[in-house]
């Protein structure tokens, strides 16, 4: 609901920063300060340093957070072609077929990711598909984490889609294919992006499927700084953890970037 009035205004603003700041500004704010200090003796940190950040982004830490990104994108593109596909799909179906199919790709989010990260390890840790101990099964992981949620955007975007646009091509005699390439997804781009960034958003801060199947030359960076805070190097695993919230930001407004585009289009 709007809020017209000047002192609604402000009670709303004060409403916002009262739940905002607590909750998700603070924790926040405390893992970048956490992240320049060597030693956390009294309320705040101290000790400024840079040296976290020099470690961060070198060796080790590279490699995670390249494996990472490199992770993140190849499931988020399957993931959003997938996802799409079947939305489409699941609207041409009656309304019991939609409803399954939105089941078959909800599944996945209605358990525990460690579930599906044990689920995935079972059903390849054997032949004929074995990807246990390589990369692949860790994008697979990814996968099918984040497909329901690209399933999901595009599906609500199909049922906000006017139909006239499609009749009108139809009309003129175009095929299926050039109505579903030059008519459908071109309209449908925003919210194609919009479940690219969301896909690419989740499996860079996925932790819990990923834990039990990394191999040790394929570790992304969520596991970097859960180890490092578990062996006790707090203020190392601020610094990753700041390095990989810039690296999903920086990807993310490159996204929103083309989402404002396609919707300028």
């Amino acid at each position: 609901m709007l809020v017209h009035s000047r002192t609604g205004k402000w009670t709303a603003w004060v409403t916002c920063a009262v739940l905002f700041l607590p909750l998700f500004a603070l924790p926040l704010l405390v893992i970048v300060a956490a992240s320049f200090a060597t030693h956390w003796s009294g309320a705040f940190p101290s000790g400024p340093t840079t040296a976290h950040y020099a470690a961060a982004v070198r060796g080790e830490s590279l490699q995670a957070l390249t494996t990472s990104l490199v992770t993140a994108v190849s499931a988020s593109l399957v993931a959003l072609t997938v996802g799409t596909w079947a939305a489409l799909a699941a609207a041409a179906l009656g309304r019991k077929g939609k409803r399954v199919l939105d089941a078959l790709f909800m599944l996945p989010v209605a358990v525990p990711s460690v579930v599906v990260g044990l689920a995935v390890l079972v059903a390849f840790s054997q032949p004929p598909v074995l990807l246990n101990g390589t990369r692949w099964i860790v994008i697979l992981a990814h996968t099918v984490l984040v497909t329901a949620f690209a399933h999901q955007s595009v599906s609500a975007a199909i049922q906000r889609l006017d139909p006239m646009y499609e009749q009108a091509a139809a009309s003129l005699g175009a095929r299926p294919s050039y109505v579903l390439f030059r008519v459908k997804l071109p309209l449908l781009l925003p919210s194609l992006n919009a479940a690219a960034g969301l896909c690419f958003a989740l499996s860079m801060g996925e932790l819990s499927a990923t834990m039990m199947l990394y191999p040790p030359d394929w570790t992304p960076l969520p596991v970097l700084v859960f180890t490092a805070t578990d062996r006790g190097s707090l203020f190392t695993g601020s610094a990753l953890a700041v390095v990989l919230m810039a690296a999903t930001l920086l990807a993310l407004l490159a996204v929103s970037r083309i989402r404002t585009k396609a919707s300028f289009r």
